[in-house]
């Protein structure tokens, strides 16, 4: 347990929630749903708890009584990796289209212990098409039949687009997570596929791995953003179109003849 402020947070499920259930699975939603509402905070404002989500309520969990600002919470055994297993594909396409994605919150837990091991949150206005990757139709057989899921691509989205709650069991200061959300709210603003756009732009200039770089090692990776904007046949203006937004937002800075600083 931690105390930031007034607020605290248990690392630890708990396990009288779960008497009467055998199912892991069940267990497992049931643990986790009462960790969240317990312990889960708004990264948006300085709400220190989550509400749960009216029963049947679809695409989110959990809501700020604050901000408004919606959750889902998504959990797993393993450590996160690339992909996350999300909901059907053509909602979670249309809420993003349509500015009505949830912020999400990816939970990793020790079943031994039931204890919250790493928590990341995605801010929704990283979330774009680029990022979601439709899984294949369920089989004839199958009770839904044809029914297409979908992946979330973590590695789509730039480091900002992933921010850390909880590392190995360490709990990180709340106050650090709502900064780097709100330097990054500027994204709302834009439509779904402006944001996307920038999204991938500034994956392209993390990847590279240094604080000064020149506009041509951007354009060095042009196959790669035309391959996830195949209908926009005009990358490089694109991506200097980007670039310009991100020094504008202050997260670069213009030097000189092409080149440019992240701050």
């Amino acid at each position: 347990m931690i105390l930031y402020s007034k607020f605290v947070m248990d690392l630890y499920f708990d396990i009288s929630r779960s008497k009467g259930y055998k199912s892991p699975s069940q267990i497992a939603r049931v643990l986790t749903e009462d960790w969240g509402k317990r312990n889960l905070f708004c990264i948006s404002c300085r709400r220190e708890s989550l509400q749960k989500a009216a029963e049947n309520t679809k695409v989110y969990d959990y809501v700020c009584g604050n901000c408004g600002e919606p959750y889902q919470l998504k959990s797993q055994r393993s450590p996160l990796s690339n992909k996350v297993i999300d909901s059907a594909y053509e909602p979670m396409i249309e809420s993003i289209r349509i500015n009505r994605a949830p912020n999400l919150l990816l939970l990793q837990y020790c079943p031994e212990d039931y204890c919250a091991e790493n928590l990341v949150a995605v801010p929704r206005f990283f979330l774009s098409t680029s990022c979601i990757e439709a899984r294949n139709p369920l089989s004839a057989t199958a009770r839904r039949a044809g029914w297409v899921g979908c992946y979330i691509v973590l590695k789509q989205l730039p480091p900002d687009g992933r921010i850390p709650l909880i590392e190995n069991r360490k709990i990180l200061n709340p106050e650090e997570a709502r900064k780097k959300y709100s330097r990054f709210r500027f994204l709302l603003e834009g439509k779904s596929e402006l944001r996307g756009w920038t999204a991938d732009v500034l994956r392209v200039i993390r990847a590279l791995g240094k604080k000064d770089f020149c506009l041509d090692e951007v354009y060095s990776v042009e196959e790669d953003l035309k391959s996830l904007h195949p209908q926009n046949t005009h990358i490089r203006p694109k991506i200097r179109q980007q670039l310009q937004l991100l020094r504008d937002k202050g997260i670069l800075k213009f030097r000189e003849n092409g080149r440019y600083s992240l701050t």
